[in-house]
């Protein structure tokens, strides 16, 4: 018997001994013994209703498979298939003659060990087990029947005369009772022996954790401090990356070209470039500093990481971790005093039930290996008491040296190497990427579903406010960079949930927002004991970070000493009268371990966490200072372009008219700077409140001399102006000339948004062959189903190379049968993606891999040309043969497979074969028709068989070379090959003697 077998018997006795009591009534115990489906049938109205309820203990039963099975998994290894048959056998078997009715279970007070104590003194104990199908028995059986007291308890009092109605109610009964099981702890003989009061306790304190640390707030409905409501952290959880910290963490470089990344961006990559998912990184290592910037979601993963070993519901990487007993320390709690000795650790999560833990129960969890201790807010303590925490730590690793231990702090309190010497291992918790983004938005809506009637919109509209915003982070780049970490993505679901799927039509009120949160709400709402003592305000805070941000910009610079910063921050702090007798350097630290927007990316060194939020400071200074004049002298520098554009919103109106105005002036003065300082006079339209009528009509003038685009790197940067320039933009192209049109198209498409899509849609109308080809190409910027609808499907796509850069345009192919050229820029695993689609001429599959079945080419076997690349393993080789028009077949699979297994295509012309080594041998290639041969390697060489393989082609005219080594072909006396009329070479070794080269009959082109 198989542990899915075992375990999906048992769910089934215990749902169908819980439906016996909800259906089967008191006065018809004969119905007790009917099948579960008959039951339904004889005591629910109508097939419908009967379905639902069969449906609902279907799920109660899958609830208590999911329990079981892993468990039985393990100790299943231990029996034989007998034992394992009378194990199950003996559970169901006492099942079957125990009173579980529900007068046995309301004697028994409804509790599940006093049930079984009543059991099995009045039912007799199997026999014929060994002592280890006894043990199991044992547990399986009281698990069981915990499974039951605890279905039975959250069924609804059954009245026949009211069924019909109580059963329409009870429809989400079996996902109910799905979730009540699913926090119940683990309970497993994986978990330390002990004496009876430990078990007991253990039980009785994992429930706490399961249940107590199992919340998180989501969303507030007002801007007010009152605490919001709360949902299941189990529900909300999304998996993070992390990558090894050496300490040092650099900003990425700005790059305008990439204003705003194409749909592939938000799909998932095969191979993973940017670090591991931290569950991987936990897994590799039994003591972890895991490091992360504010709001980065340290807190939330160890009370997953509490919550889940409490349930012992570990997967994947981290399933050697069921079994252990989670630690939650929060270090803010003991500020000011002594951190924890082992038997007060338990006081902050499970403070109700400590008096009645057995003595010494912590210390032997820590000394057997299988407590893991998780201690949360390095940071969130002063200076000297970090130090205290260390030696405490320290000590503690000391006497209990097999405990699996995970340390969180920001980075600026505590190095890399902090914990070097007790053998941790660094993390730090990385940015989300646009896959993980996109996963947290979707994850935040599927959580908030739980509140009910507390959310301010209907639960059925949650899919389209999760569709709203993910198409607004897509749209809009500056979101998608400020929601890099969970507590800023979860500031803009909120704000979207909040505002009825709207969120503020500038970036100003978003980066105000995050400051604010970042800055002083958080820790406030938290009761961080820094922040409470703190005599600095919020105005405070910000009033010394703008100066700091100021200071930076104005010597373009994005980091400083902290020797230095501290000097400026002391300079400010003496002009702040109210705040007379602080230190700026007792400040600085406070600012950089508390703030959230300040981080060491070098031993002594210090930065913004992010770039906006040291323009946006600087722009307020700048206006708060009057430094307008300044500005408009720097604004052709690109560094600089941000924090005008931000200057604009934050400056009164004469401010504004100086800025602007200076900037156009000098526009009109600096014919080398003109372009630029038009663009960005345009581009602070996006922050301006207001302009007079003479400046505005400026701006529109400026806006005019930049258009139409016409050079490649005109629309990366008319695109930056934002969507106040699709207004000025030409409803049809007919006017412009082609590749002035193409351009356009390009900014459009940059632009993006449903105002860009709808443009796009009139310039479908244009024929034009570079016009189409951008059409196509802006195909990745928009949502994949609405752009093939509105521009792609009315235009002429014949014989137009079209392009899919992710996986979410497939279903759309499908719907356009003019497209008959297909280029596959994306990883491919499995060509089923190829069903359904229309009949194709040519098909490039560029990222090909895991294992390819190239069968499923044969639902296009009308292809004339064939390109197959990317890192795969190919099957079913020989159907290349099979395509009866095929001509052109471009073979660079990594590895290369080798010739022998390749069966061509008897109407093959043309062969190119890419990234091949010395190990291709060339001997097996034999064709009539070939004329064309490309043989392109990944490295210097020279393929075995040359000397003799090309005489096997003898239709070939024409032969391309790559990385070959020439000159040790042309001393076998075989090359070039009789026939050839063209030899064209690119980076391959050639003869010492040019004129060796010198072919009769045969035009030579070397690169």
């Amino acid at each position: 018997m198989s542990a899915e077998a075992a375990a999906l018997r048992l769910g089934t006795t215990v749902a169908k001994t819980a439906a016996d009591i909800w259906l089967g009534g008191r006065r018809r115990q004969q119905e007790r013994h009917l099948p579960l489906a008959e039951l339904v049938r004889v005591r629910v109205p109508g097939l419908r209703l009967q379905r639902s309820v069969e449906r609902q203990f279907g799920q109660i039963t899958d609830a208590v498979f999911d329990r079981l099975e892993p468990y039985l998994e393990h100790e299943f290894r231990g029996l034989d298939e007998s034992g394992r048959q009378a194990v199950i056998d003996a559970v169901c078997d006492t099942f079957a003659r125990a009173d579980l009715s529900d007068e046995a279970v309301l004697a028994a007070d409804a509790n599940a060990a006093e049930l079984i104590r009543r059991i099995t003194g009045s039912v007799p104990a199997p026999v014929g087990l060994n002592e280890a199908e006894s043990r199991l028995y044992e547990v399986l059986f009281a698990e069981c029947v915990e499974y039951y007291v605890r279905i039975v308890r959250s069924l609804p009092v059954f009245e026949e005369r009211a069924a019909a109605e109580l059963l329409a109610r009870t429809a989400t009964l079996g996902a109910e009772v799905a979730r009540l099981l699913e926090r119940l702890p683990d309970r497993s003989l994986l978990a330390p022996d002990g004496t009876d009061q430990d078990t007991a306790f253990r039980r009785r304190y994992l429930e706490l954790v399961s249940r107590d640390l199992d919340e998180v707030e989501l969303f507030r409905r007002t801007s007010e401090r009152a605490a919001g409501p709360r949902v299941r952290l189990s529900a909300a959880y999304v998996s993070l990356r992390a990558t090894g910290d050496d300490g040092s963490r650099r900003r990425s470089v700005r790059s305008l070209s990439r204003l705003r990344p194409d749909m592939s961006d938000w799909e998932e990559a095969g191979a993973e470039s940017s670090g591991m998912r931290v569950e991987a990184g936990l897994s590799g290592a039994s003591r972890v500093l895991l490091r992360g910037e504010a709001g980065s979601g340290k807190t939330t993963l160890l009370r997953w990481l509490a919550v889940t070993a409490a349930r012992g519901a570990f997967s994947g990487e981290l399933s050697d971790w069921n079994g252990l007993t989670p630690v939650f320390v929060k270090l803010r709690e003991y500020s000011g005093r002594t951190p924890p000795n082992p038997d007060a650790m338990l006081d902050g999560i499970a403070g109700p039930i400590t008096g009645i833990m057995p003595k010494g129960w912590v210390e032997r969890q820590l000394d057997s290996g299988r407590a893991l201790l998780l201690i949360d807010g390095v940071d969130e303590l002063l200076d000297r008491e970090r130090r205290a925490v260390r030696d405490w730590l320290r000590k503690l690793l000391v006497a209990y040296d097999k405990v699996r231990v995970v340390v969180t702090s920001r980075p600026a309190a505590a190095g890399a190497d902090w914990l070097r010497g007790e053998h941790f291992t660094a993390m730090h918790l990385d940015r989300m990427s646009p896959p993980d983004l996109a996963a947290f938005v979707r994850q935040w809506h599927q959580a908030v579903r739980e509140l009910g009637d507390d959310l301010p919109c209907p639960v059925d509209d949650l899919p389209l406010y999760e569709q709203s915003l993910l198409t607004s982070l897509k749209d809009r780049p500056h979101l998608q960079s400020l929601a890099g970490t969970p507590l800023l993505a979860s500031m803009l679901c909120a704000m979207h949930l909040n505002r009825g799927r709207q969120l503020p039509r500038d970036r100003m009120e978003l980066y105000r927002n995050a400051l604010h949160t970042l800055v002083h709400d958080r820790d406030a709402d938290r009761n961080v004991p820094s922040a409470v003592d703190s005599k600095l305000s919020l105005s405070d805070k910000l009033v010394l970070l703008r100066d700091l941000a100021w200071r930076l910009s104005d010597n373009n610079r994005s980091e400083i000493s902290v020797e230095q910063a501290a000097v400026h921050v002391g300079r400010k702090l003496r002009a702040m009268r109210h705040l007379d007798g602080l230190e700026g350097g007792q400040v600085l630290d406070q600012l950089r371990h508390r703030s959230g927007i300040l981080r060491s990316p070098a031993e002594a060194r210090l930065d913004f966490v992010h770039r906006t939020f040291q323009e946006y400071l600087a722009a307020e200074e700048a206006a708060e200072e009057d430094r307008m004049g300044s500005l408009a002298g720097r604004a052709h520098l690109d560094l600089w372009r941000e924090t005008v554009i931000m200057a604009a919103g934050h400056a009164n109106a004469r401010q504004r008219e100086e800025l602007l105005g200076g900037i156009l002036d000098r526009a009109e003065r600096e014919p080398r700077h003109a372009r630029t300082l038009r663009l960005l006079a345009a581009s602070c339209q996006e922050t301006l409140p207001e302009v007079s009528d003479g400046l505005a009509v400026r701006l529109e003038d400026a806006v005019s001399s930049l258009l139409p685009a016409r050079r490649p790197t005109d629309p990366p940067a008319l695109a930056a102006v934002g969507s106040s320039l699709l207004r000025r933009l030409p409803r049809s192209l007919g006017e412009l000339t082609e590749k002035a049109a193409a351009q356009t198209v390009r900014t459009v498409a940059l632009i993006g948004g449903a105002e860009a899509l709808g443009l796009l849609a009139r310039y479908a109308e244009d024929s034009r062959e570079g016009v189409v080809d951008a059409l196509i190409e802006a195909w990745g910027y928009f949502d994949a189903e609405a752009y093939a609808d509105r521009v792609l499907a009315g235009m002429a796509l014949e014989g137009r190379r079209v392009t899919v850069t992710h996986s979410g345009q497939w279903r759309a192919v499908g719907r356009l049968p003019a497209i008959d050229t297909l280029w596959v820029d994306h990883g491919v695993s499995d060509l089923s993606v190829l069903d359904g689609l229309h009949p194709l001429k040519e098909l490039t599959l560029v990222a090909l891999r895991g294992e390819i079945d190239l069968s499923r080419l044969m639902t296009q076997d009308s292809l004339t040309e064939l390109g197959l690349s990317g890192y795969a393993s190919l099957k079913n080789l020989d159907v290349l043969r099979e395509f009866p028009a095929l001509d052109t077949l471009n073979f660079g699979v990594v590895p290369l497979p080798g010739l022998r297994e390749l069966r061509l295509a008897p109407t093959l012309e043309y062969l190119g074969l890419v990234n091949f080594d010395a190990s291709l041998d060339l001997s097996p290639l034999r064709h009539d028709r070939i004329r064309w041969l490309g043989l392109l390697a990944g490295e210097t060489c020279l393929p075995r068989g040359a000397r003799t393989a090309l005489s096997a082609l003898p239709g070939l005219r024409t032969l391309f070379l790559r990385q070959i080594d020439v000159a040790a072909w042309m001393k076998t006396g075989s090359f070039p090959p009789a026939g050839l009329t063209y030899l064209n070479m690119t980076e391959c070794v050639l003869p010492d003697d040019p004129e060796a080269l010198n072919i009769p009959g045969v035009r030579v082109v070397v690169h």
